[in-house]
């Protein structure tokens, strides 16, 4: 009898574990919906941006911001990882910090120093645990990424790009392809490419859609002149670019939490069942042995 109190409980403490597992998913499934609403949200944004940019650099050949100016000797990089604060997301964090490292052992053959700034807790344990050089960081980012937080955070990657103390900068991040994929990507931030192209927009954008509009002089009226208006657009088209690398990953979380606690929930169900069975075998012994007691013990009599 002690072996079946024992399966008893034990059903019972993975029916406790299902409902929680159950609720997360129901939780996750509704932040799932807000998370990409908001990554959309912010597309059309950035987009307008780049294409201005995009055009102004064309209408402005001769000018060049340092954002586009490329260092022919890499001696010393930065990588802003993009991580989730809290886990059970299956290996959403596991397959990024897998993609930072490998290419944290190309630059270290390459004799490329790097510097870290890390998004979510997540990336940071990480980066603490194998001693790697964090120059800033941002934990606790919520449900809803502000933009001034992420920005602080970066402002230090950037201002020792334009120093010339780093070479380049990347952004590895978690994109959101469907509800059942999130791919992780790691991006060059700066220099940015000649052309501009957007990274997202071209993961997702049909063929042809990406591409800049050339056929037409793009010709504006400055206030106050050229070099201040695209200073100040590749300055908002950078920022766009990690804001939308965090909403990105918040939406791949959603996403990866709502598939893995389904996931939890439908193993819960299946060990329940495989318990009850066992239970009920378990029962049927105990009830066979004593009846079979007491028919020895009648027939002793």
């Amino acid at each position: 009898m002690a072996g079946i109190k024992e399966i008893r409980t034990k059903i019972k403490s993975v029916q406790n574990t299902r409902k929680i597992t159950k609720a997360m998913e129901m939780v996750a499934a509704s932040k799932m919906r807000k998370a990409q609403e908001r990554m959309r949200a912010g597309r059309p944004y950035a987009q307008k941006v780049h294409d201005m940019a995009a055009h102004l650099m064309q209408a402005n050949p001769d000018y060049s911001h340092p954002y586009l100016i490329e260092r022919s000797d890499l001696k010393a990089v930065g990588v802003v990882v993009v991580s989730t604060d809290k886990g059970l997301c299956g290996g959403l964090n596991t397959n990024i910090m897998r993609l930072v490292l490998a290419r944290l052992r190309e630059f270290g053959e390459k004799n490329i120093s790097c510097q870290f700034t890390a998004f979510g807790n997540k990336g940071l344990g990480t980066l603490t645990r194998i001693g790697a050089n964090l120059v800033s960081q941002e934990i606790q980012l919520g449900d809803a990424p502000e933009l001034d937080r992420l920005v602080g955070a970066v402002k230090v990657q950037l201002d020792d790009f334009i120093a010339g103390r780093i070479d380049a900068l990347y952004l590895a991040t978690n994109r959101f392809v469907n509800t059942m994929k999130q791919e992780p990507v790691f991006l060059r931030l700066l220099p940015l490419p000649g052309a501009l192209p957007d990274p997202y927009t071209a993961f997702t954008a049909p063929q042809g859609q990406t591409k800049l509009d050339t056929e037409h002089d793009w010709d504006y009226i400055y206030e106050p002149d050229a070099k201040v208006v695209i200073d100040e657009l590749l300055q908002r088209y950078v920022e766009g670019l990690v804001y939308q690398a965090v909403a990105e990953n918040m939406a791949s979380e959603q996403s990866a939490r709502m598939v893995a606690m389904k996931a939890a929930s439908d193993n819960a169900k299946k060990v329940i069942g495989d318990l009850q069975l066992v239970y009920n075998k378990t029962r049927q012994a105990a009830i066979t042995k004593e009846i079979s007691e007491i028919v020895g013990g009648a027939a002793a009599v």
